[in-house]
């Protein structure tokens, strides 16, 4: 006989990259939907102060300071847990968009640490916490940039591909074990941060990205697509999920109004 699936309201969700956007929403709408969620990132006081809304709002939720580069710190983290039910590898971020030819090799490495290794590192900490559910999931949010390249986006690009493989492969190589493996691959985003990050803070790139561009997606649009996979039956698996403004066809055609 089956072992029954523990509720919701008795499960952790570990959402790293919470200080804002996507992972901000998306602990918001887990522990609507009933999880313990533990929030992470380098921002201290950014998921400090969403813990405390999250729990003035009726629900549970516990920052915890991490950076997910640091496999150290990681591995402490997860000594906390004896069992996780969600992992939401959310961090990661672009930075510039430059040319191969002139690309810088520093921003290319800190993209890969947060997109892929810093996925690697928590997934790997955790999967044993994971299996102890009985019925765990690692979602990974990758990007459209990890399915199709674009001209200026090739370090950001070529992270996002390790982690759709890294989430293919992983699939792969724990298939019949009681974790599922999601990856969720939004396009254009409009969060506070996503592109001024990309930009080092020039306010008038960051704008451009999204200039005429009607309704692109928001960080609760994807958070709900991410709730929305995580809570479908155990037995069913959102092997990968596009989902983009109806305004982008691609990463290179996107309508934009005058």
């Amino acid at each position: 006989m089956a072992t029954a699936v523990p509720p919701a309201a008795s499960r952790i969700a570990v959402v790293t990259g919470a200080s804002s956007g996507i992972g901000a929403a998306t602990a918001r709408r887990l522990a609507e939907a009933g999880y313990r969620v533990v929030l992470t990132a380098r921002r201290k006081d950014r998921i400090e102060a969403l813990a405390e809304e999250i729990t003035a709002a009726g629900h549970q939720a516990t920052a915890y300071p991490l950076d997910v580069t640091d496999r150290a710190a990681v591995d402490e983290f997860a000594t906390a847990f004896k069992t996780v039910g969600v992992l939401v590898n959310n961090a990661g971020g672009a930075l510039g968009a430059d040319p191969v030819a002139t690309g810088d090799p520093d921003q290319w490495r800190t993209m890969y640490e947060t997109n892929v290794l810093g996925t690697l590192h928590l997934t790997q900490a955790l999967l044993p916490k994971l299996d102890a559910s009985g019925d765990g999931t690692v979602v990974i949010v990758s990007s459209t940039a990890g399915h199709a390249t674009y001209e200026g986006g090739a370090g950001y690009v070529a992270a996002k591909h390790g982690a759709h493989v890294l989430a293919e492969t992983l699939r792969l190589e724990i298939v019949g074990r009681p974790v599922r493996v999601i990856e969720i691959a939004p396009g254009m985003v409009r969060t506070e941060e996503f592109a001024l990050t990309r930009f080092g803070g020039d306010t008038d790139k960051a704008e451009k990205v999204y200039q005429g561009v009607p309704d692109p997606l928001t960080a609760d649009d994807v958070a709900d697509t991410i709730t929305w996979a995580v809570t479908r039956p155990p037995h069913v698996n959102i092997d990968l999920l596009i989902v983009r403004p109806r305004a982008q066809a691609s990463n290179t055609k996107v309508h934009r109004e005058a």
